[in-house]
Formats: C-alpha cells, structure tokens, sequence
C-alpha cells in the first residue's frame, strides 16, 4: 500500500507532451498555484524537437522565458523521443521516477482523445506512471508515492468542444500566460510563411480563454476534466 498523501501538502506536477502544451493550456492555473503558495514542478516528457523552425537550443531557450515569464523555477527535460512516444515499460518508469522524485498532491496532464499520438501517449503514460509510482517491492529510486489525483488540461489537436469538469478564474494571471506563450516564438511566429497566420495562438487561446470565463462570469478561465469525483471543503470555494 502507499503512504497517503498529506492534505496539506501544496505541490503539483505538470507532465507537458512537448514545451509548450503546458503553457497553452493552463499557464494561468500554474501561475496561479504559484500565487497562492503552491510548489509547481513542470516535466516535458520530450524536448519537442524537431520542428521546421526550432531546435534543441532554440527550444530550450524559450522554455526558459516562458517559465520566467510564469514564475515556474522547477522544470526538467526527460528527453523521450519526440514524434515517438508509446506505451513503454521504460518511458513509464521514467515518469513514475519523477512522481516518487517530486511527490505531488495532483498530476496535471493532456486530456484525451487527441489527434497528436504524442500526446496520446503522454496522457496515457501519466495514469500508468501514476500507479507505477506507488510500488514498495520495486528497483525504482524514491520513496513510494500516489498523488491524490490526475487532472486533465485541453491542447488537443482535435477540434473538440471541452466539457470541463471544473473550470479556473484566471484572469489576473492571463497576461503572465500570454507572455509565457509568446516566448515560443519558433513554434508560433517563425513557422508561418503567411504574415497573417504569425502569432495566431495567442488569438485563439484569448478567444477559448474568454469563453470559459464567460461561464463562470469572470473575464478569462482555464478548463479541466478529472474522471474522479472532484469534493469541495467548503461552500465559498464556488464562485
């Protein structure tokens, strides 16, 4: 059995497909943990590379600003094939080393179905670590670990309307995730040969931004799904 995890522990842990997915989807919930005195650690499970205007160094780079940009100061690389991520023994240890390594209360992770098969993987890869992370007769380094739960941000490559299952005010960190997100300038900006098309993830995520806040009244929000049931302590937590 694994130890139970400490309701009053304050740490998360992102598993990102590639740098970037983390930052689209839920940059505002990250810096907003930051806010309000969580530890969030950040793991992109590949370095996304190659890319027709990108590169390890490139990337790296601007993985670094946008974490700046965040306040994210825990972020590591495990370097998994890009373009090749599957369900593998080996890849799944590598991510439950990082659960036993961190010790999380919540893992966030991309939501499925996705078109993209890394991220397919990523997600899947994330719940199996998940139970993988809570071994006792195990040659894995760290202590056993089980995080309380697993909740899944939207970056799918499928154009699916998202039914979230709790949606995040973030309105006052929404320009820290812009600026996080316009780091990624290879990606976005010098990929585009048609000068209309530079840029155009920030028009988008604005626009889904604002329409989840429109939901929940406020100007900018961030969706999330978890398959469990998700409690509140107490009734002013609604908004």
């Amino acid at each position: 059995m694994s130890e139970k995890v400490d309701e009053s522990s304050k740490r998360v842990l992102v598993f990102s497909p590639h740098p970037d997915d983390a930052e689209i989807a839920m940059g505002g919930v990250m810096a907003r943990l930051l806010d309000e005195g969580w530890e969030v650690f950040v793991v992109d499970i590949t370095n996304g590379e190659p890319t027709p205007a990108g590169s390890e160094e490139i990337r790296a780079a601007e993985t670094q600003e946008a974490s700046k940009a965040l306040g994210i100061r825990d972020r590591i690389c495990l370097g998994l094939p890009n373009r090749f991520l599957a369900a593998k023994h080996e890849y799944r240890r590598r991510l439950a080393q990082a659960i036993r390594q961190y010790r999380p209360r919540w893992l966030f992770t991309a939501f499925l179905p996705d078109a993209h098969p890394d991220h397919t993987y990523a997600s899947r890869l994330t719940e199996e670590a998940r139970f993988v992370a809570k071994f006792t007769k195990t040659d894995l380094d760290f202590e056993a670990h089980y995080p309380e739960k697993i909740f899944y941000y939207y970056c799918s490559h499928l154009p699916i309307h998202p039914q979230p299952r709790l949606v995040v005010d973030v309105t006052e960190q929404w320009d820290r995730k812009i600026k996080a997100v316009s780091a990624y300038q290879s990606q976005f900006w010098l990929n585009q040969k048609d000068p209309k098309r530079k840029g155009w993830i920030i028009e988008q995520i604005n626009v889904v931004g604002r329409y989840f806040g429109s939901r929940i009244g406020v100007k900018y929000a961030e969706p999330f799904y978890c398959h469990e049931l998700v409690g509140i302590s107490k009734m002013s937590c609604l908004l």
